[in-house]
């Protein structure tokens, strides 16, 4: 979906009837502020919802991306489908970064996709959205982007930790056996009181690969899209 000039709420309104004319399955919805201007945005083409309701069993949330003309919050909802390729679900632009607006936002993602619940989930980790997430999608199994976790262990603590950690992150340990891996390896870093390390552990289950197995995540363990496909754009 293109952009076009002048007041975004017009805009907006202008190539998303546009877009439906062309794919009568295009979705939008938006919300207005109290300045009668564009609050939130989400939109998904025909293709992409046609996709979800194959693949739609796995479901991960991109929210790095930060910097756009309307200096908003942008979203990109993916999955993966039988070719192992990253496919987009929809988009969506935020007014803000709160649980209201990521409730709105899987809400409207609901209804997009006929009401179909995803199985499991990958996000960032942002608390927000984890508050939406378990109020929408209370039955969905969640995980931590691992990618995220990898940087902020070396940001939080160092390179040399990072590598272990990474190892006992993403391993098919059995539970007790990333357990004993757990306690050697903050021994050998001595990182048993690093206020970070000790966070991450009480939130093992998300991220553990060990306390993740059974789950269906198609091979998904990060948000960062690789190969994508799918879902029409908006050049920001």
């Amino acid at each position: 979906m293109e952009k076009t000039k002048g007041n975004g709420r017009r805009d907006v309104l202008v190539v998303s009837r546009r877009e439906k004319s062309a794919d009568p399955a295009f979705y939008y919805q938006f919300t207005v502020n109290e300045d009668n201007r564009l609050g939130d945005l989400f939109w998904c083409d025909g293709g992409a919802r046609a996709d979800y309701a194959v693949f739609g069993d796995v479901l991960a949330f991109d929210a790095t991306y930060r910097t756009n003309s309307y200096r908003k919050p942008f979203v990109v909802l993916l999955g993966i489908n039988h070719h192992r390729r990253t496919i987009v679900y929809g988009f969506a632009l935020l007014s803000d970064e709160t649980k209201q607006t990521y409730t709105w936002l899987l809400e409207t993602f609901l209804a997009a996709m006929d009401r179909k619940q995803p199985k499991t989930i990958i996000t960032d980790g942002d608390k927000a959205m984890r508050k939406a997430i378990s109020k929408k999608f209370p039955q969905a199994k969640h995980r931590l982007c691992c990618w995220h976790i990898g940087r902020n262990a070396q940001a939080n603590v160092n390179k040399e930790f990072t590598s272990d950690f990474r190892r006992c992150m993403l391993r098919p340990y059995t539970q007790e056996r990333f357990e004993k891996k757990w306690k050697e390896i903050v021994l050998q870093h001595s990182v048993e009181s690093h206020e970070w390390v000790v966070k991450m552990y009480s939130e093992k289950t998300m991220w553990a690969e060990a306390y993740l197995r059974g789950h269906f995540f198609g091979g998904m363990r990060s948000t960062q899209p690789k190969s994508v496909s799918g879902c029409g754009s908006l050049h920001l």
